[in-house]
């Protein structure tokens, strides 16, 4: 239902723009639009409506009229698309040949005409079938009747693990001694008499009701009041407080006809003078936790609450979090073999280790999971376990258990707003276990029309947020560098990624096709197409089918017999050929008409040269060409005026190496004033594309490598340039290899706007810039770049930057620092030289240091350095996890001193509570040993 009030909202928009523009179109086709929309708004609302309705107790009559209307309002978008692009297209420039330009002036003009007369007959053809639908829709009265019998509803599944029995918990035990920890009553601890309230969060099937009941159960002796109360998806806020009053012994008749806010003082009076312990479980909105909040007094009794959440900002906002991790492989083995055999011990001889770990690792670590999974296996005999593994998923399974799963997993999908359903549903078209880069993965939802508009904010920006909620909800599991506070990926568990490619399936949303065609559609309506083999398979090839409704071909790695060509596409918006290997230049022969295409990846394959006609492409947003051999951009790229990304970074195979390559410098760069994103690496004479650059005043993101060397002029040109990005966020340039009197002034009166988070200049200062400090750079989270050596102003300049995560080539040689309590409170990686000294309370998010002593033990004082309290210093890094320590030894260094700075080294990680691993290097002053220390750790 969702994803038909999507595409119709879509629908809705761009009606109302037709309407509202300036078009020629043929008499009478406006009162059609004018008509059509009508129609379609009404149904738009009633659609609305019914989207909250849980898609179990939907009638099948009104899921099959909602069906039609989802391909309806696909038709229609594209009949609408089609016409945009006829008659908005950009005329030809006039060109030397007269004769020429004119003729294509006027078959500009005939295709226009074409394009008003053939919208008119489409309308009216879309008119008549939308007339129909209306039709089913009241002989149906599905507004009345839109929804199955309650009665045939099914108990929460939740609920059977309140009554679980304690001998079947498996893996609960140390997460119980955790938690109780933290809500123990401790005597003559005045502090500890205070409300606590503590929040278990973690998604859906992590067993997060069993051990808060287990926790209950072990402490509710301690407590006369106390009460354990499920909130649910969509709560009643008058029952759940009416359930609190009856577990602590109120009378029905007592509450039966009080409203919010006189259970809230009733409850307030109840709990004012005793100590209680309340669990409120499955809490999913902030709202109905703030008026239950309302109600929970901090008498000063000790009194204690837990609550649980699949939602981190929920948590964040509940109480003291507490994050329930994932069961470690042995307890997940354990809680396996348990629900199979009733225990490890009862394990036959001729069982099939390797499929056993194969279904705990797709699994992973999840209770409900594995229970359903084990459930799946009761009964059937080990030897057939390799072909259930092959062809049943967690979506297709036949017990209960598989299905109460699901229905679990189901709740945090009905969750959601419409806007977000269908990004979680387009993450079936990876594959288990897919690394889905972050960036990508936006661009991708901008393209498919997932991510709507809103007046101040870009679309990259709003589709950062819909991400972000995902993760919030634990949808998505996101994936961060090592050492920096960032994001940049993310994973599906497999089974959450089973459960969208049942929901995708049944909604016609995604037609997958894999190895064993477990997902493949049967609907000769297909819109969108994941291919997800990289094997030719037999009676499946594509490559001859045609799919005139095709919207997006994601067709990563495929066999190119799995590949459809592209003239059988019409409407395609998304085309996604990364890493297929077969790809050459003849197969992007019918590119240029593929004029509603708005994402185009082509990264990591073979192709050498873009069709001329790419220009053609109006609406283009996306064009990633990264590790393709294109050593050139046609002139035609720069017609594309929508373009938002584009990335090209070029390779080639040379003596069995992989070698990379700059491409020749596009001058026309400023054309492509959308763009929001530029990657490049470019070679060449770059005099005119400094000046250019300074026209992409909508960049976030800029990440540029110049391969070849600058004129005075053409310097000064790039910072000018830098210096008009004010929206820019990530600002990376490559190959400056100035002198440190250029970069020092050259840069001197940057100003760079105040979002700037992620900043690398690959040159070298003399000292810090003056404005990398706190109220120029609030948000800066990264920064690379080489001055040294520093002075401490310049040390106490960094450790000011609120936001500060990641120092790379900012090596810190102010001899003998010393860093106080609070310097770099989120920094988590950087370099520094001996002798340092941290204090408690400074650096503690530092997770990964590298540190040197070369240039100290060379000296014949270096004493200091020798006696530094290693133990003591790196003791005050509560967050330690990684050091790389290097001692070079430049001909002054006596070989003993080495070796007691080693000991003291190994001994200080020793003596560590985290015990971080540690990398030892100890080198002859051999250079290239050195750079790699300063240029790439």
């Amino acid at each position: 239902m969702e994803l038909v009030t999507g595409v119709m909202g879509r629908l809705l928009l761009k009606l109302g723009e037709l309407l509202a523009s300036e078009y020629k179109l043929q008499k009478g086709v406006n009162e059609d639009i004018e008509s059509l929309k009508k129609e379609m708004e009404s149904i738009h609302i009633a659609l609305k409506k019914v989207a909250e309705v849980p898609r179990d107790r939907l009638n099948a009559q009104f899921k099959k009229w909602a069906d039609e209307l989802r391909e309806l309002s696909y038709d229609m978008e594209d009949v609408v698309d089609n016409f945009l692009v006829c008659v908005e297209g950009s005329d030809p420039a006039p060109s030397s040949n007269k004769l020429k330009w004119l003729m294509e002036k006027m078959t500009g003009y005939f295709t226009k005409a074409n394009g008003r007369h053939q919208i008119a007959n489409d309308i009216k053809a879309l008119k008549k079938l939308a007339e129909e639908v209306a039709g089913r829709r009241a002989r149906c009265q599905v507004s009345d009747a839109v929804v199955n019998s309650p009665s045939r509803s099914k108990v929460d599944p939740r609920m059977l693990a309140l009554y679980k029995d304690q001998q079947e918990l498996v893996g609960i035990e140390a997460a119980r001694v955790e938690l109780t920890k933290r809500l123990a009553l401790v005597d003559g601890d005045g502090s500890n008499q205070q409300l606590k309230i503590v929040s278990i969060v973690g998604p859906g099937g992590l067993g997060k009701t069993t051990l808060a009941k287990a926790v209950y159960d072990s402490l509710q002796t301690q407590y006369v009041h106390k009460a354990f109360v499920p909130v649910g998806q969509k709560p009643e806020v008058n029952k759940v407080l009416k359930d609190i009053l009856l577990e602590l012994r109120v009378h029905t008749s007592d509450v039966a006809t009080l409203d919010v806010r006189q259970l809230v003082e009733k409850l307030r009076e109840l709990l004012q003078n005793v100590r209680y312990f309340i669990v409120i479980d499955d809490i999913w909105d902030l709202e109905s936790w703030g008026t239950i909040k309302c109600a929970l007094l901090d008498n000063n009794r000790g009194s204690r609450v837990i609550t649980t959440t699949r939602i981190h900002k929920v948590a964040a906002n509940t109480g003291d979090v507490y994050k329930l991790e994932p069961l470690s492989h042995d307890l997940s083995k354990a809680l396996f073999y348990k629900r199979l055999f009733g225990g490890e011990e009862n394990c036959p001889d001729d069982l099939p280790s390797e499929v056993s770990k194969k279904f705990l690792q797709k699994c992973g670590g999840v209770p409900l999971a594995i229970i359903a999974i084990a459930s799946l296996l009761v009964g059937k005999r080990v030897e057939d376990w390799s072909m259930v593994y092959t062809s049943i998923g967690f979506g297709y399974g036949d017990t209960r258990d598989i299905d109460d799963m699901r229905r679990i997993l189901v709740f945090s999908y009905d969750d959601l707003p419409c806007y977000l359903r269908p990004c979680l549903l387009h993450l079936s078209i990876f594959t288990e276990d897919a690394l889905i880069m972050k960036e990508t993965l936006i661009w991708m939802w901008v393209a498919e029309g997932f991510v709507s508009e809103e007046r101040g904010r870009g679309l990259f920006e709003i589709g950062e947020g819909y991400f972000s909620a995902l993760v919030n909800r634990s949808l998505i599991l996101p994936v961060g560098k090592k050492g920096k506070n960032v994001i940049y990926a993310c994973r599906v568990h497999d089974m959450v990624l089973d459960t969208i490619c049942w929901l995708s399936k049944e909604e016609n949303f995604v037609t997958i096709v894999d190895g064993n065609g477990k997902y493949s559609s049967s609907e000769s309506n297909v819109r969108r197409l994941a291919v997800q083999t990289r094997e030719e398979e037999q009676g499946n090839h594509l490559a001859n089918t045609s799919m005139p409704k095709l919207r997006s071909c994601y067709a990563s790695s495929c066999h190119k017999s799995m590949m459809p060509p592209l003239s059988s596409f019409q409407v395609l918006r998304v085309l996604d050929m990364k890493n297929c290997i077969f790809l050459e230049n003849c197969h992007l022969k019918h590119l240029g008409r593929l004029h509603q295409l708005r994402y185009l990846s082509l990264e990591n394959t073979k192709i050498s040269e873009l069709p001329k006609d790419i220009g053609d492409l109006k609406f283009l947003q996306t064009l990633d060409l990264r590790n393709s051999w294109i050593q050139e951009l046609p002139q035609g790229t720069s017609l594309l005026r929508e373009l938002k990304c584009l990335r090209v970074d070029s390779k080639r195979l040379h003596n069995r190496r992989i070698e990379h390559f700059g491409i020749a410098v596009p001058n026309w760069i400023g054309n492509l004033t959308s763009l929001e994103e530029l990657s490049l690496q470019i070679n060449g004479e770059f005099s005119t594309f400094v000046e250019e650059l300074g026209k992409l005043t909508e960049l976030r993101v800029l990440d540029c490598h110049l391969r070849g060397s600058l004129d005075d002029c053409s310097k000064k040109t790039l910072v000018g340039s830098v210096c008009k990005l004010k929206k820019i966020q990530t600002l990376h340039l490559e190959g400056l290899w100035w002198s440190e009197l250029e970069a020092d002034t050259y840069w001197a009166g940057y100003k760079p706007p105040r979002e700037l988070r992620d900043l690398s200049i690959s040159t070298k200062f003399s000292r810090v810039p003056a404005w990398i400090n706190s109220s120029l750079l609030p948000n800066l989270s990264k920064l690379k770049m080489r001055a040294f050596p520093m002075e401490e102003q310049d040390v106490v300049n960094l450790w000011g930057l609120p936001e500060l995560c990641s120092l790379k080539d900012l090596w810190i040689r102010a001899e003998g620092i010393e860093f106080p309590d609070g310097a770099f409170p989120k920094l988590r990686s950087c370099g520094i030289d001996a002798p340092f000294w941290f204090l408690p309370g400074s650096m503690r998010s530092l997770e990964y240091i590298t540190f040197g002593t070369g240039w100290y033990l060379d000296k014949k004082d270096a004493v200091d350095v020798i006696d530094v309290d290693f133990i003591g210093t790196l003791g005050n890094l509560p967050s330690l996890r990684w050091v790389f320590a290097y001692m070079d030894c430049w001909g002054g260094a006596r070989a003993s001193d080495v070796e007691k700075m080693e000991a003291a080294v190994r001994q200080a990680i020793d003596n560590h509570p985290n015990h971080p691993k540690l990398d030892m290097g100890r080198r002859g002053g051999d250079p290239l040993w050195l750079l790699y220390f300063y240029f790439y750790r």
